[in-house]
């Protein structure tokens, strides 16, 4: 086994469930996990949210009132508020209401993900493109990036969100981004310090002409580097300088090629 591939592997899938943790439900439905301190704020929202012995249970009839007590949430610094949507989906992929995503550590709650793998082939063999993330960050600033990666938004699937971010962080046509081929879903629940993440990560490869060369038109990434596929390997294995979640899909493609002890994929699909 690669054990200094595989840290990367353990470091993304560190949280223990359900911990000291309480389920957050819609209705019936179980949608997150949320520590006690802040299941007992929760817990005085009633009408719309009630402690139910170990549950926090969100009556499916008031999710009209989650917007404003995520927002009243935030004021009071329980998470960052981020202004833009997800989706809260139960174990059968139906949506059930949106929240802002600056809520979704705090409360336990899956995000979806969009990955892209930016591939060129040339005479010396295959390359990726890199990005490097911007300073100012709030999160993981001046780390090792994807051609193009991002949460899936409100009322978008993995490949819309795919195309948006390509264009938005690197510049790349939506025409070419959207050749780009769906290799598989990455899942993981980490403690982070801004709360639970539980992740699921949708990893496309996208092949780019060898003229081709990606610019930010966002504040997300300052700049791109091509590397040979063997220098990637290499960085991830001996270092932590790219994102954490991105060592994960990386760590796929490196299996998908060949390129890694293949008892990898045991520990990554679990």
């Amino acid at each position: 086994m690669d054990w200094k591939l595989l840290r990367h592997i353990e470091a993304c899938r560190n949280a223990v469930l359900p911990g000291d943790r309480e389920k957050l439900c819609i209705g019936a439905a179980q949608v997150g996990w949320v520590k006690p301190d802040l299941a007992e704020v929760l817990g005085r929202h009633a009408p719309v949210m009630r402690r139910d012995g170990e549950r926090i249970v969100i009556d499916p009839g008031s999710l009209a009132a989650l917007p404003g007590i995520t927002r009243t949430l935030a004021q009071d610094g329980w998470f960052r508020w981020r202004d833009e949507d997800f989706d809260v989906r139960d174990a059968g992929g139906r949506v059930l209401t949106r929240i802002d995503r600056g809520a979704l550590p705090a409360l336990g709650l899956v995000a979806e993900g969009a990955h892209c793998n930016g591939l060129v082939e040339r005479s010396d063999g295959l390359h990726l493109w890199v990005g490097l993330r911007a300073a100012d960050r709030p999160l993981d600033p001046g780390k090792l990036d994807h051609l193009a990666a991002g949460g899936i938004a409100a009322g978008l699937d993995a490949r819309e969100t795919l195309i948006k971010e390509a264009q938005e962080e690197a510049g790349v046509p939506a025409d070419l981004a959207a050749q780009a081929i769906a290799v598989g879903t990455i899942g993981y629940a980490m403690e982070r310090a801004e709360g639970l993440r539980r992740d699921r990560l949708h990893c496309f490869d996208l092949r780019l002409p060898e003229d081709f060369q990606p610019a930010p038109q966002d504040d997300e990434i300052a700049g791109f580097e091509l590397w040979p596929i063997g220098r990637v390997v290499e960085r991830v294995r001996e270092t932590d300088d790219f994102k954490f979640n991105v060592n994960l899909v990386l760590i796929d493609l490196f299996l998908r090629l060949g390129l890694v002890d293949p008892e990898l994929r045991e520990a990554l699909d679990k």
